[in-house]
């Protein structure tokens, strides 16, 4: 590792949307590159490109073929293709999302090889980038199949708000039949462990949300509550503070959420929308649960502001610095737990 930094890997995302801009706006930034060594995999014609119609000619960076041309003093460019690529900004396309992919495949590649530390990926389109080679629901479910482990998405802020979700990119109707005992009991497993080697919290407090409305009514509005979510909660408890099943609507209403390390929501729009709604520009997504560290920005390639330089770069930034400090706590709990200290008896002094 080039000065004891963090290799900060980054996927370039659909070519179309905002996650360049996002990146390079981030990358300017002179913070950035004191904190982590990072690497963009992209082109030098599409990161120059972008550069000339942003108006960020200022922005300077090492391309780099092989990592032993690393340099840790600036921003690098990996180069994943040398084409001259068409750029439409704010336009989905076949070419946007097959450059997504040569990003992602090729960074997720250096990942699982040890030449980045960790990978943040900007926003790809679900639909564009799908092909033969890619046939996911989106980067948690390639990551989880890619890089080994149980992928557990995880929207957490500055604020300390940590929402985790037992079902991610699913269609309502097949949420129900997924919530299980042993499907709801092994998240709130999972959030906790994140918790702690992830977050460094060692006694974490974990609040459960209901899949009905008001959490079921002791019932009245469903069985799932009852029947699924308490016991999978009373099963848990040896495992550390886990609390619930909690209506969805007041725990956020009425700031509940403030008490927890955790919140473990049952579909993907009952965690996200109060997320986005409390931590929108700030967020950061964390696939806990793989074998290596995984994040990105709570948004996506936003197409109707693509190329117009409106584009906030703070979540992105926010997704940076989340896997240089996940990192950095879960090589200390590693550290801490694989060589505890040899039990003794204490000698005592004549």
């Amino acid at each position: 590792m080039s000065d004891n930094k963090i290799i900060v890997g980054i996927s370039q995302g659909d070519i179309n949307g905002i996650g360049l801009e996002v990146v390079l706006k981030t990358l300017m930034e002179p913070g950035i590159s004191e904190v982590c060594t990072p690497v963009l995999f992209s082109s030098q014609k599409t990161v120059s490109y972008y550069r000339k119609v942003l108006g960020l000619e200022e922005f300077s960076f090492n391309p780099m073929r092989e990592f032993g041309q690393l340099n840790s003093k600036k921003p690098n460019v990996f180069v994943c293709y040398e084409e001259e690529v068409i750029v439409e900004m704010g336009k989905s396309s076949d070419t946007g999302g097959k450059y997504a992919y040569v990003s992602l495949e090729k960074a997720t590649q250096a990942l699982l090889d040890g030449n980045i530390d960790v990978l943040v990926t900007a926003p790809i389109n679900k639909s564009n980038i799908q092909s033969e080679h890619f046939k996911f629901v989106g980067h948690t479910e390639y990551l989880g199949d890619k890089l080994g482990g149980e992928p557990l998405m995880i929207l957490c802020s500055e604020n300390g708000l940590r929402v985790a979700l037992v079902t991610g990119h699913l269609p309502l109707k097949d949420v129900a039949p997924r919530i299980t005992i042993d499907t709801v009991s092994k998240k709130i497993k999972q959030l906790h462990e994140s918790l702690v080697k992830d977050f460094g919290i060692s006694k974490p407090k974990i609040a459960v949300l209901g899949l009905n409305p008001h959490a079921g009514d002791a019932g009245t509005i469903g069985n799932e509550d009852m029947e699924i979510i308490k016991p999978a909660i009373e099963s848990t408890k040896v495992h550390g503070l886990v609390y619930g099943p909690y209506a969805a609507d007041g725990f956020f209403g009425n700031e509940t959420y403030k008490q927890f390390d955790g919140v473990l929501a049952m579909y993907h729009d009952q965690g996200l929308i109060p997320f986005k709604s409390i931590a929108f520009n700030n967020g950061v997504n964390f696939t806990a649960g793989l074998n290596a560290i995984r994040t990105s920005p709570d948004h996506g390639t936003a197409y109707d502001i693509a190329g117009k330089n409106l584009a906030n770069e703070q979540s992105f930034k926010m997704a940076i610095y989340a896997a240089i400090d996940i990192y950095k706590k879960r090589k200390l709990y590693s550290e801490i737990s694989g060589n505890p200290l040899p039990f003794g008896h204490i000698k005592k002094e004549r």
